[in-house]
C-alpha cells in the first residue's frame, strides 16, 4: 500500500494543484472518483493490465468515462496510460480527497454508536470535534449494538472510545493487572 501511495502521490498532487489554480477542486474530486470507479470495474481491470497500446487504452478509457471527464481530466488519463498507471486511479482519487480536505480545513469523523443518534446528538459531537480539531467536521455515523451504549469516534489518528463495552474492557484489564 505504501508503494502504491508513493506512485500515486505525484499524480494526485499535480491534479490538485491544477484544480486549485483553476478553482475546480469539486469537479476534479468528482472526475477522479468516477475515473477510479471505471478503473475498478471488473470488465476494465483486464484491459488495464493487458496488451493494449497506451494510446488505445487511453482512448478506450476516455470513451468509457464520456462526459464525466473534461479535457484536462482526459490529459491526466492519457499521461497515466502512457506510464502504465491507470490502475492506481483509486489511490490518486483518495490522495486528492486528502489534499482537498487539508486545503479546505475539513476532516471526516466516523461515529459508531450502540443506537441511532439524534440530529441534536450528532450536532453536539460535530461542534465538540470542530473545537478540538480546529476544522470543519463531516460525520459518518453507523450503528453497532455490540457497544452496549455510548459511542466510538475516529478521525485520523484520534480515537475516542466512550462505549460501555470499551469501558468494561479497560476495567477488566485493570482488574487483571
Amino acid at each position: 500500500m505504501a508503494e502504491l501511495t508513493t506512485i500515486a502521490r505525484p499524480y494526485a498532487k499535480a491534479a490538485f494543484d491544477f484544480a486549485v489554480e483553476h478553482k475546480a477542486v469539486d469537479s476534479w474530486t468528482e472526475m477522479l472518483a468516477f475515473a477510479s470507479l471505471v478503473s475498478e470495474n471488473e470488465s476494465m481491470k483486464p484491459l488495464l493490465n493487458g496488451t493494449l497500446a497506451s494510446t488505445e487504452l487511453a482512448s478506450l478509457f476516455i470513451k468509457v468515462c464520456g462526459e464525466q471527464v473534461n479535457e484536462q481530466g482526459q490529459n491526466l488519463i492519457k499521461v497515466m496510460a502512457e506510464n502504465g498507471r491507470l490502475g492506481i486511479l483509486p489511490a490518486v482519487s483518495l490522495l486528492f480527497v486528502e489534499y482537498r480536505n487539508e486545503w479546505a480545513k475539513e476532516v471526516e469523523a466516523t461515529v459508531v454508536s450502540a443506537t441511532e443518534l439524534s440530529s441534536e446528538q450528532q450536532q453536539q459531537i460535530s461542534v465538540s470535534l470542530e473545537k478540538r480539531l480546529a476544522r470543519k467536521v463531516k460525520l459518518n455515523c453507523s450503528i453497532d449494538a455490540s457497544l452496549i451504549g455510548g459511542v466510538i469516534i475516529k478521525s485520523g489518528d484520534l480515537v475516542i472510545d466512550g462505549s460501555v463495552s470499551g469501558k468494561l474492557s479497560r476495567l477488566s484489564d485493570k482488574l487483571q493487572s
